[in-house]
């Protein structure tokens, strides 16, 4: 796990090697170990590792046998020995035991469509000397990210925000169209940044830079159509073994590693399943809060005693205004899903005792998890009633009491009845987003709205569900979410919060091949009769205690509505009600101070609008003014 950067000048300049370093530098949190580089011609390459598999001859950029081909990796390649062996039968030569060393070797065989063979979470610049060209690639579910920027002359790349905003050409002006997806989505989507010029390359796909052109290319999509039928009994069985697979082979590493323990289903299973391959016993770790809604300590308890973890527990509160700092020049743009600071602390907690760590990432898109996706489904019924029957279900939202909190029931059930009026698509829009449209057409300012299309969230949703076509809204949308919710906020969380405190991440549920063959199951055995998780639940009867498996699921996240009625009031005040921020030119400052008032008189639940607009602000200052 490391950090990658560098120079690609079209005009045959050699790069200037101290905007290198420093680039490389800002990257030193995501490899403190060792840093490389290599300079010649009119390429730059910066690496900064993270020591987890050949510690001693691993470092890079790592290359051919004559020294032509050059690469820098982020990440792990998991079936690097089955690789390596099949390439020292067609007569490479190896001078490492590193997993990145493949790559080299891949792309003299095979070129661009060496991704394709790559079992892992990565993210890599190749250069190839004998063409002069510059190719990236990006793993299939974007569990590593990749910057770049380009201009007539030059094309730039990092793993990061403060790492490519070392280049001296790029220049610090927000992308309007940008913010008006992040004001839905909590975060900016590839291939979008909130930096003007900067973009993402989106997951599963590869870049080629030749001759001053530049192209992209997807190599690789999920196909949600069933192939074959089975039985339940099969897919279960198939389940199983592709998970315990997909955990056997994130255990491969040469220093200690742990798991991050949650107390649901998806992380207990991971426990259960590396209980089995390693010699000693787990170390796992959790995160709770003293707030008993959120507080999931007792069930990662459950599992730690039934699996005879090496467990250890870290307790977090609303004192968290130290590492705000830290995760905005972290994160680089406006990162609005609060989970990121548990998922920090955690990081950290974890990182005083092991290097690696396991997680639960990416089951609840593979397999039906989240209750938005039973709203939709039930939503899907109630369309099929009379339309009074309908409008009549929708107004029954008024007799909701109002709740402070939106974990509590009643807050759900409101979001749901609100918007069950609108059309299927726009009404999951709604039920997702921070500010739905009307709620941006008061939030954003005159000049802001004609700068943007308030309905191009919307549009790039449609974008995703058409590539799916013939498969039904809720299999469109669990597709949707794969590409979107999961590499530009998830993962991205888990990618920040682990490489800030120098800590690799690994996530069994996205192993492509358990992500394949899960795809296949039919949507009927992932949410049957409104159950989430149906046959995942099945399959791991044999495998947790029956508690585990029964409990209501919670979900990962912070109190941040009582925390921000209470030890981070003042934050708001100084921060979105400063005169600094009246004076922006985006928003209303009326709407913003309502949004406010009703969430301190506790009328509304607002806290993730305020904390949306919060870390807009906090952003703005750190990386703007």
């Amino acid at each position: 796990m490391c950090g990658i950067c560098g120079i690609f000048n079209f005009d045959k300049e050699l790069p200037r090697e101290d905007i290198l370093q420093a680039m490389c530098h800002q990257l030193k949190d995501r490899g403190p170990d060792a840093q490389g580089l290599y300079l010649k011609d009119n390429i730059a390459l910066g690496h900064r590792r993270l020591s987890i598999i050949d510690l001693e001859t691993g470092n890079q950029p790592l290359h051919n046998e004559d020294g032509k081909i050059q690469v820098i990796t982020n990440g792990e390649i998991y079936n690097y020995k089955e690789l390596r062996a099949d390439l020292e039968k067609r007569r490479h030569v190896f001078y490492t035991r590193s997993d990145a060393e493949v790559i080299v070797h891949l792309y003299e065989e095979c070129a661009e469509k060496c991704v394709q063979y790559l079992r892992g979470m990565f993210a890599f610049a190749l250069w190839d000397g004998n063409e002069e060209k510059l190719f990236l690639a990006r793993d299939r579910l974007g569990q590593k990210p990749l910057l770049y920027w380009q201009d007539d002359k030059s094309f730039v790349f990092a793993s990061q925000f403060k790492s490519i905003l070392q280049y001296p050409k790029i220049k610090r002006e927000v992308d309007w169209e940008a913010l008006g997806l992040y004001l839905s989505f909590l975060c900016v989507p590839s291939p979008w940044t909130m930096f003007k010029g900067i973009k993402k390359l989106p997951p599963a796909h590869y870049l080629v830079v030749k001759d001053a052109t530049v192209t992209i290319e997807r190599y690789w999509a999920l196909n949600f159509k069933s192939e074959k039928k089975l039985s339940v009994d099969d897919y279960k069985q198939g389940l199983l073994e592709h998970l315990d697979e997909a955990v056997r082979l994130r255990l491969v590493s040469d220093v200690p590693l742990g798991v991050f323990l949650s107390g649901g289903i998806d992380s207990a299973s991971v426990v259960a399943l590396m209980s089995r391959h390693l010699g000693g016993p787990v170390k796992t770790f959790s995160v709770g809060f003293a707030e008993k809604l959120y507080n999931e300590l007792p069930y990662a308890r459950l599992i730690a005693r039934k699996f005879a973890t090496e467990h250890h527990e870290i307790v977090i509160n609303p004192q968290i205004l130290d590492i705000l700092p830290v995760l905005i020049r972290q994160y680089g743009e406006p990162f609005a899903d609060y989970s990121c600071i548990p998922s920090y602390y955690i990081s950290q907690f974890a990182a005083a005792h092991v290097k690696v760590v396991l997680n639960g990432d990416g089951a609840d898109e593979t397999l039906g998890g989240y209750y938005r996706y039973t709203a939709a489904k039930l939503a899907g019924i109630i369309d099929f009633l009379p339309g009074y029957l309908k409008k009549l279900i929708a107004r029954s939202a008024v007799f909701l009491p109002a709740s402070k909190d939106i974990r509590n029931f009643t807050w759900q059930a409101g979001r749901f009845l609100k918007h069950l009026p609108y059309p299927e698509k726009e009404r999951y829009l709604r039920w997702i987003s921070a500010f739905n449209k009307q709620e941006k057409e008061s939030l954003c300012s005159q000049d802001f709205i004609k700068l943007i299309n308030l309905d191009n969230d919307l549009d790039f949703l449609n974008r995703l569900y058409e590539k799916n076509k013939g498969a039904s809204f809720l299999e469109d949308v669990i597709r949707a979410e794969t590409e979107t919710y999961l590499p530009n906020d998830l993962l991205v969380k888990m990618d920040i919060a682990s490489m800030a405190n120098s800590l690799e991440a690994r996530s069994p549920f996205l192993d492509h091949k358990f992500m394949e063959f899960a795809a296949q199951i039919p949507l009927e055995l992932k949410i049957k009769n409104l159950e989430n998780k149906f046959i995942f639940k099945e399959m791991l009867k044999d495998l947790l205690p029956p508690a585990t498996i029964k409990r209501k699921k919670q979900g990962f996240g912070i109190p941040i509505g009582s925390w921000l009625r209470g030890d981070l009031r003042p934050l708001i005040f100084e921060t979105l009600l400063d005169n600094r921020a009246l004076k922006r030119p985006y928003f209303n400052n009326g709407f913003i101070r309502g949004v406010i008032d009703r969430h301190l008189r506790g009328e509304e639940d607002n806290g993730f609008k305020i904390w949306t607009l919060l870390m807009f602000e906090l952003w703005h200052r750190e990386f703007i003014d």
